[in-house]
């Protein structure tokens, strides 16, 4: 899963402010994981946007997985922000979902949010930051899962450097899952990204996928929950 906030997220209100842009990542998951990642897809291309207005803010990103003849899986979330005062304090409202033809679908499950942000960011916009805590409601889906209630800690950042030719920026997101038997379980993923801006609309770089308890296990033999899966990707900004 991409998830990558365009972190743009603390611009002044008054103003209208957008992005947009497309990502296609190599994903080498399963090159190291060969038995417990079988399922996971190669190619995985991002088209995300953020927008800025008056009152806050929207961001959404879709991720489809590719092979060769077909897209297995699809992945959004959209999510809306609305400033609370002038101190980067604003109301969060989330939805995440998606679907897949793959029988390693371990992260599909429907979810609302509905919580608090805080944004921030230096003098000079270089660096970026934002803190949200939320409540989440897992929705039933077709896969003899249940509805339950949860909670997410998100925190975000985005550096800038090297005159603007660097950029460093990611999330990470910690939330109550549930093991097939109900109990309860912490997740963790986590996704830096590094980029080279080669020009203003064109990146090279890398993300990196750290998670435990996130990933679904395909080898009945192993009992991993931890897993890093590095990407190679090329970045298109409108």
């Amino acid at each position: 899963m991409r998830k990558f906030f365009s972190l743009m997220l603390m611009a002044v209100a008054a103003m209208s402010v957008s992005a947009q842009n497309v990502q296609l990542h190599y994903d080498f998951g399963r090159n190291i994981y060969s038995n417990e990642e079988a399922g996971r897809q190669k190619v995985t291309l991002t088209l995300e946007q953020f927008k800025a207005d008056k009152w806050g803010s929207w961001f959404y990103f879709v991720d489809l997985d590719l092979n060769r003849k077909e897209t297995m899986a699809a992945y959004a979330e959209i999510s809306r922000e609305i400033n609370i005062g002038k101190q980067g304090f604003a109301a969060h409202f989330e939805y995440d979902g998606g679907l897949s033809s793959s029988p390693y679908v371990g992260s599909y499950q429907q979810a609302a949010l509905l919580g608090g942000a805080w944004n921030g960011h230096s003098s000079d916009f270089s660096k970026t930051y934002g803190v949200q805590l939320m409540y989440k409601r897992f929705f039933k889906n077709l896969h003899d899962t249940h509805a339950y209630n949860s909670f997410q800690l998100t925190g975000v950042w985005g550096l800038n450097f090297a005159q603007k030719k660097c950029t460093f920026s990611g999330f990470i997101d910690f939330w109550r899952g549930e093991k097939d038997n109900g109990h309860g379980q912490l997740v963790i993923l986590s996704e830096p990204q590094f980029w080279y801006n080669v020009t203003d609309n064109l990146s090279l770089g890398s993300e990196v996928e750290i998670s435990n308890n996130f990933i679904y296990n395909a080898d009945p033999t192993s009992s991993k929950t931890f897993f890093i899966n590095p990407t190679l990707a090329v970045k298109w900004n409108f």
